[in-house]
């Protein structure tokens, strides 16, 4: 399958045919809390608007929180992986960094020169309710700047690069794409809280769900492996990784979604609680409303938040965050973080199944622990034998290899798949943006 940066959407939608940008330069940016992710594109010169980008280079520094920090680049002839660099302390020194060493390849000239950078796409965990990508004007920033307050753990680090870009890539246009866009076709009964409606309308409160950038990639991968529109096509879509959520895709769009206001709800993670109680926090901590210890006055993060954030989910169970060595172990704590997950993971499959009234084309697994744990796979298939899904075994261990494979018994009433999922670029073609043109702009 051939997918395209977001930015590239852009840019055939504005131009008509990218001729007329001559060659454009396109840094696809992920910034989490403890890494920085850039690959490089650039347009084809004298190519049609239908011709995809090319990918130049891709470099990540990792251990943010945990120096030293790591640099790994790909790119032609160069390959560094997991190098210790020094003084690197910050999203922004990371995109600093990354920056200088690509500008500097000799493999690479086509990013020799700053200045050669035409567009920056951002992605942005949260995206309250802007609908699609959109330019990044001071407007736009400032908003996102207020949407932090709804996401602290989330925005910060995107806000921080795309700061960081406007000042060391003035030339270049920056765009945000959103994890949040995706969902915004939930129904009002999806979306809704039953609290005060006049609160909730003030302050934003409401289900917004987020992987959206990947339940995108995974529904149009999916749609081209059977060969079906998208818009014919319905599945529950698992992207687990140390964020897990789930997504009901109903002809394309999602219908349902596990995380909410925050990546909080739903399903647990490495650090994350999944849902809770709301008022378990106060008999865990009296102090669950007081500032956390890394809270600032630009970014208020109360305890309640740091502790079931970052100090919950499977490395409070287990110690670990490492799934793969959870999966495989004897210790009884980390078979109940393992036994857990199934059953979240199970509940959310079986109440999707209903929502979709059993028109489900397939349950597909994505996201890193998605793409590698058999294991998990074979125990989630085997709860939901049920509802006509069933693995084949020996397609289950095999390597994922392709972009979207089978491991479903070919006799049973619904496939399972497994996708590999990329938030770096999206494959949707711009013929699908043509219609809402005015919301980039």
């Amino acid at each position: 399958m051939v997918t395209e940066p977001r930015a590239y959407v852009w840019m055939t939608k504005h131009t008509g045919n990218l001729n007329v940008l001559h060659m454009a330069i396109i840094l696809s940016i992920n910034a989490g809390s403890s890494s920085v992710k850039v690959s490089t594109y650039k347009t084809t010169t004298n190519s049609p608007a239908t011709q995809r980008p090319l990918q130049l280079a891709e470099a990540q520094i990792s251990g943010l929180t945990a120096p030293p920090a790591t640099f790994t680049c790909a790119a032609s002839s160069t390959h560094i992986k997991d190098k210790e660099i020094q003084d690197i302390n910050s999203q922004e020194d990371a995109f600093e960094y990354i920056l200088n060493h690509l500008t500097s390849l000799d493999s690479v000239p086509e990013i020799s020169n700053k200045d050669n950078i035409t567009h920056a796409c951002h992605r942005v965990v949260h995206g309250g309710d802007y609908p699609d990508a959109h330019i990044i004007d001071e407007d736009t920033y400032h908003h996102l700047e207020d949407l932090t307050e709804l996401a602290p753990l989330h925005n910060a680090s995107a806000l921080a690069i795309i700061k960081a870009c406007m000042k060391l890539l003035p030339q270049a246009k920056n765009i945000a794409y959103f994890d949040t866009s995706f969902h915004a076709s939930m129904p009002d009964a999806a979306r809704t809280y039953a609290i005060d409606p006049g609160v909730a309308s003030k302050n934003k409160l409401r289900k917004y769900g987020f992987h959206g950038i990947s339940y995108s990639f995974i529904t149009r991968s999916v749609a081209d492996y059977l060969g079906k529109d998208v818009s014919e096509t319905s599945i529950i879509a698992l992207h687990l990784g140390s964020g897990a959520s789930a997504c009901a895709v109903q002809g394309g769009k999602s219908l349902d979604t596990s995380m909410g206001l925050t990546p909080l709800a739903g399903l647990p993670g490495a650090t994350r609680s999944g849902d809770v109680d709301p008022s378990l926090i106060f008999h865990f901590t009296h102090d669950a409303g007081k500032p956390a210890p890394g809270s600032s006055q630009k970014m208020h993060i109360s305890q309640a938040e740091e502790i079931l954030n970052k100090k919950s989910g499977w490395k409070a169970l287990t110690g670990t965050t490492d799934f793969g060595h959870i999966s495989l172990s004897e210790d009884p704590q980390c078979k109940l973080a393992f036994d857990i997950f199934v059953d979240k993971i199970v509940s959310f499959v079986g109440s999707y199944y209903v929502k979709l009234e059993g028109r489900v084309d397939a349950l597909v697994f994505a996201g890193g622990i998605g793409e590698k744990a058999s294991l998990l796979r074979a125990k989630v298939a085997e709860k939901c034998r049920c509802l006509g899904f069933e693995i084949d075994q020996q397609k289950n261990g095999n390597e994922i290899k392709d972009v979207v494979q089978g491991i479903g018994n070919v006799n049973a009433g619904h496939k399972i798949l497994v996708c590999q999922t990329d938030e770096q670029v999206r494959g949707i073609p711009s013929r699908e943006y043509t219609e809402t043109e005015d919301s980039l702009v």
